[in-house]
């Protein structure tokens, strides 16, 4: 499963923080870091999946 996460985090980062913890504050973060770059946000989305 964290593989499907994992390809969902590159492709679209905030819908795969979003899959694996909702609503919460890394949400907003991986939004904001999409936002003013790409590829921080597809970092830190993957640093999420990959932690918990």
């Amino acid at each position: 499963m964290d593989a499907i996460r994992i390809l969902v985090a590159i492709l679209l980062p905030p819908v795969g923080v979003f899959m694996q913890v909702g609503l919460t504050k890394h949400f907003w973060i991986n939004i904001l870091l999409t936002i003013l770059g790409y590829l921080p946000g597809i970092i830190h989305a993957v640093y999420i999946i990959a932690k918990r």
